[in-house]
């Protein structure tokens, strides 16, 4: 059975890091797209990073490009969202999600949302001085 758990979310100050987890169970990494999406109250959920099956295509949303990073250590079979220089638009619940092989899109927009079949139960983030 297919299970995603986040985990590192916390209370951090602007410009602030974080590095979020998302350990995977019940299927091989390297064969599923592995995104990120988060979730502000009162806004739809919208894509934040994802990275193909094997690494094969890696795609930021343009909110966090150059901010953002994803990451993966195989023996732990464990995604990683390194987020850096936190600015206020950023609180939100993060969850990571997963479909076989290939992104759902580069666009990473909430019609992505749709598109992948395994969440995990998401992950608070809160940036505040």
């Amino acid at each position: 059975q297919v299970h995603l758990v986040e985990s590192g979310g916390d209370l951090v100050q602007p410009g602030g890091s974080l590095r979020l987890s998302c350990v995977l169970s019940g299927f091989t990494m390297d064969y599923y797209a592995i995104a990120w999406f988060r979730q502000a109250p009162g806004k739809a959920r919208e894509g934040v990073s994802c990275i193909g099956g094997s690494d094969n295509g890696t795609y930021y949303a343009d909110s966090v490009k150059g901010r953002f990073t994803t990451s993966r250590d195989t023996d732990l079979h464990t995604r990683y969202l390194q987020m850096d220089n936190l600015q206020p638009e950023d609180p939100a619940t993060y969850y990571c999600a997963a479909r076989p092989w290939y992104c759902y899109s580069s666009k990473l927009d909430s019609g992505s949302v749709g598109g992948y079949d395994y969440w995990g139960q998401g992950t608070q983030v809160t940036v505040s001085s």
